[in-house]
């Protein structure tokens, strides 16, 4: 399930298999389910974590 918290007041979701950040739900989403999945990160998808 991905975790939500907020970071210097914006709302932050982190995928909890490999904990890249994210600002919108349905990319951490994605990437834990691929993660999950494959045992490893998308390209495709982690161009959307936050930096």
């Amino acid at each position: 399930m991905v975790k939500e918290f907020t970071y210097n007041g914006e709302t932050v979701y982190v995928c909890e298999k490999c904990g890249l950040k994210y600002r919108e739900r349905i990319w951490a989403e994605k990437c834990e389910e691929f993660c999950t999945k494959y045992n490893a990160c998308s390209i495709e998808i982690t161009k959307h974590a936050i930096k």
